[in-house]
């Protein structure tokens, strides 16, 4: 019994075609979407490279580009095939690897799901990438003069002003870590000479931030040195005082920045497998339809369309019974050669 089974005569026949046809060139224009993702995507994630700790991290854009430009081919062809459809003489030259077509068309949208969920759950992996880049950046700050890290400085400030951040987690990592260049420190100051010898790794530890931390927006002149003296600033509490400093971590911001991005780009990856779903089934009933004519030569005559010839119970037996099938024929012929290498 064939699953979800339809009759169609011409006209329906004609409309079927004429329907699925501008459907498929609807979902190349999705497939142009799906690559123009990526690519935004990609770029996205060129500008702050640096940023991240390793390459991974451009796995997902370079498979949503490959996911749009193969869906740009296969839906481009598909409503090629529609449109031939309407003429049983054009239509017959795509017979013999139409049901080939269909089957790559359902492993396409099985892969466009995984695609979907990838979007949803490469938020993790991205989490750890931006921390570990973001912690490796914050030190290579000071490095204006070392080459490859010259420019980190200003990758760093443009970010934390662009995002409205500070630090890897909150303002308090530049503490941490040296982030002025020893080019500017005076070596012969005792108060040089006291900061750099009161921690294990000689550097020139401060309780303050870079200026690209401040926020514009506070009524008070930024401060941004000595932060937790309370005596260096009139009228100041570091405890009870709002600070004038961005209070969330660049990593919580990048995060939520490319994390929106993907789940965006993820809810739209699954509204194009919807599309592509119903152009493969609507393909399925047009080449159902003209394979099951009462007459083959009355281009008139009514016909059955269907998803599946049998049932999916009975589909997936046959499946499972070709598979057996092919398995035990390549046993015996590894038998055979064997055969005939063991009498040589």
């Amino acid at each position: 019994m064939a699953l979800m089974k339809v009759k169609f005569d011409l006209k329906k026949r004609v409309k079927l075609a004429q329907t699925v046809w501008f459907m498929y060139w609807f979902a190349v224009m999705a497939g142009v979407l799906v690559f123009s993702m990526g690519l935004f995507f990609k770029i996205e994630l060129r500008k702050r490279s640096e940023l991240m700790d390793n390459n991974e991290s451009h796995f997902l854009p370079n498979l949503l580009i490959f996911m749009g430009l193969i869906a740009c081919g296969i839906n481009a062809f598909g409503g090629k095939v529609c449109y031939d459809s309407l003429d049983p003489a054009k239509f017959a030259k795509w017979k013999p690897i139409l049901k080939a077509f269909l089957m790559f068309c359902v492993g396409f949208n099985a892969l466009l799901v995984l695609t979907a969920l990838l979007c949803f759950l490469m938020r993790i992996p991205l989490q750890f990438t931006l921390a570990e880049g973001l912690r490796n950046g914050m030190k290579f700050y000071k490095d204006t003069d070392t080459p490859g890290r010259c420019y980190m400085k200003r990758t760093l400030d443009l970010m934390q002003m662009e995002f409205r951040c500070c630090g890897n987690d909150n303002y308090r990592d530049w503490f941490e870590i040296q982030w002025v260049s020893n080019r500017y420190l005076d070596f012969s100051a005792k108060e040089v000479k006291d900061r750099i010898g009161s921690n294990v790794d000689s550097q020139y530890l401060m309780d303050g931030v870079p200026f690209s931390c401040c926020n514009p927006s506070s009524p008070r002149p930024c401060i941004q040195l000595q932060m937790t003296n309370n005596s260096a600033h009139y009228s100041y509490d570091h405890y009870t005082e709002e600070l004038n400093v961005w209070r969330r971590g660049c990593r919580d911001a990048l995060l939520s920045y490319y994390g929106g991005m993907m789940n965006t780009i993820g809810a739209l990856v699954l509204l194009v497998t919807m599309l592509e779903v119903a152009v493969t089934v609507g393909l399925q009933y047009v080449d159902s339809s003209l394979s099951t004519l009462a007459n083959p030569e009355d281009p008139e005559s009514e016909s059955e369309g269907w998803i599946l010839e049998k049932t999916v119970k009975e589909t997936f037996t046959d499946i499972m019974a070709k598979m057996k099938a092919m398995g035990k024929g390549s046993k015996v012929e590894e038998g055979d050669e064997a055969a005939v290498a063991t009498v040589s």
